[in-house]
């Protein structure tokens, strides 16, 4: 267990006091306040790792307690105990830079959870900041230290890296990561995920195949609809020489994801004959590659995701029951965007850092103007959607808070928008703004193809109608993006 001081704010004696005792318990150390204002004086003459202060006491709130910690301290997490009337009080309390908060009355597992993770918080920032102030002289004084230090800084930042961006809020996508997290463990089960565009499937099939652990396996992902009608068997299994002439084979994805995971993106819109062999590779563990005729063993772990309903494609014929009952034995629905409000503010605090970081910005946070038109806001590309938003927003200003008017493609698109809108508006190119300093023409092209396969679901045909430009052309545009 790592060192780590606590400092407790609770006005309530006894739920304070047990608090207190079994923090001690389990080898925290621990100073208790009443109040707000003691809590502040505690804090002035103390170092502390942690604060975990009630939302409701009199005086001085817990979020108010938090503005006056951080405009002393970056370095301190804050955590907050709330009640479900509170709701919207822990909302505001993230968006001010809190690490967390814990429902009243408090889980004990929750809150030895939440220590353990700022524990590791903590211990990541000490030595972050070994490595960045006083590197040479790590390397100089204590070589095995610091080769220490920099392996375990590295383990943290590739399972990041990884995973990509995650952030757990909602109760529903708490449930998600949950089911995920005891997926990691088997990985003989196939999974399916369901859910809209931009939901972060994949964000969820990279946590089954990385859980919390140094996973250095393959994760190989594979696009249905993107495969070139015609050589999507070989895309799968690879040939063996001689195959259509070719004096070379080629390894498939499957084999490619051996002993890692092999992630099916839009599998609805697998062929059905690919399906079949798809079935049998699950149940045997092997294949053929295209033109052989030894089979290849297939450890692999097969995780599939969609945006369509699979039942009803079951039902009209285009999706073979027998794969989507293999596949739903281990099941997971990201619901959209809009359906888990809770999560709009806690995932723009996270891309604003992300883009901060990334451009040289210095937005802090968003204001509660601001963050009105993000929760009202329908977001029919969910995720990806808002974190497109972000990124452009950071892009095109550089403010200490996300304003209104940097929302304004929001506020004219209104509060409902259609799942996938059709191809029939124009966007008006006389009534629109230019950055002051430089266009970045590429990078906006860029955005708007990939927006518009997203919307389109993959499907090249009808996004090189929708952008008015020949399916060869896009397939050209496609090959830049992805190289």
């Amino acid at each position: 267990m790592k060192h780590l001081n606590i400092l407790l704010v609770d006005d309530e004696h006894e739920s304070r006091a047990s608090l207190v005792e079994f923090l001690r318990d389990i080898g925290y150390e621990v100073t208790e306040c009443a109040n707000g204002a003691d809590a502040l004086q505690a804090f002035a003459n103390r170092e502390f790792h942690l604060v975990l202060s009630d939302i409701r006491m009199p005086r001085m709130s817990g979020t108010e307690l938090l503005r006056e910690i951080r405009s002393r301290s970056e370095d301190v997490d804050v955590v907050l105990f709330t009640g479900y009337g509170d709701m919207d009080s822990a909302i505001e309390a993230l968006r001010l830079g809190a690490y967390d908060y814990l429902l009243k009355p408090v889980n004990i597992k929750e809150l030895v959870s939440v220590a353990e993770q700022v524990a590791e918080h903590q211990a990541l920032k000490r030595e972050n900041k070994i490595l960045n102030t006083k590197f040479e002289e790590a390397v100089q004084e204590a070589a095995r230290d610091t080769r220490e230090e920099l392996s375990r800084v590295r383990k943290a930042y590739c399972q990041v890296a990884g995973i990509g961006d995650i952030c757990v809020v909602s109760a529903s996508m708490q449930k998600a990561f949950q089911q995920a997290q005891q997926l990691h463990a088997n990985r003989s089960v196939p999974v399916l995920i369901e859910g809209e565009t931009g939901t972060g499937k994949e964000v969820v099939a990279r946590y089954i195949h990385y859980g919390d652990g140094d996973v250095t396996v393959p994760f190989i992902g594979l696009n249905c609809a993107a495969m070139a009608s015609g050589i999507s068997e070989s895309e799968f299994f690879g040939y063996v020489p001689g195959v259509l002439g070719l004096p070379k084979g080629k390894r498939g994805k499957i084999d490619l994801a051996q002993n890692g995971t092999l992630f099916l993106d839009q599998v609805a819109e697998l062929p059905v004959g690919i399906q079949a062999k798809l079935l049998r590779v699950i149940e045997e563990r092997e294949f053929f590659r295209v033109g052989g005729l030894t089979k290849v063993s297939a450890d692999v772990r097969i995780i599939c995701a969609t945006n369509a309903d699979l039942a009803k494609q079951v039902d009209r014929g285009t999706f073979r029951s027998d794969l989507f009952y293999r596949l739903k034995g281990a099941y997971i629905y990201l619901p959209p965007l809009r359906e888990r409000k809770d999560d709009i503010l806690p995932l723009v605090t996270m891309f604003l850092a992300r883009c901060n970081s990334e451009q040289g910005k210095r937005f802090t946070g968003i204001s509660k103007s601001a963050a009105d038109i993000l929760l009202s806001y329908e977001w029919p590309g969910n995720v990806r959607e808002l974190k497109n938003i972000i990124e452009l927003v950071v892009l095109m200003w550089d403010e200490h808070e996300v304003l209104p008017a940097h929302l304004d493609v929001l506020q004219k698109a209104g509060p409902a928008q259609p799942e996938k809108p059709e191809a029939d508006g124009l966007i008006d190119t006389v009534n629109f703004s230019l950055p002051s300093e430089s266009l970045p023409l590429r990078e906006y092209t860029d955005r708007i193809i990939r927006r518009a396969l997203e919307m389109y679901g993959g499907n090249k045909t009808r996004t090189a109608k929708y952008l008015g430009m020949s399916r060869r052309s896009l397939d050209c545009r496609l090959k830049h993006l992805d190289s």
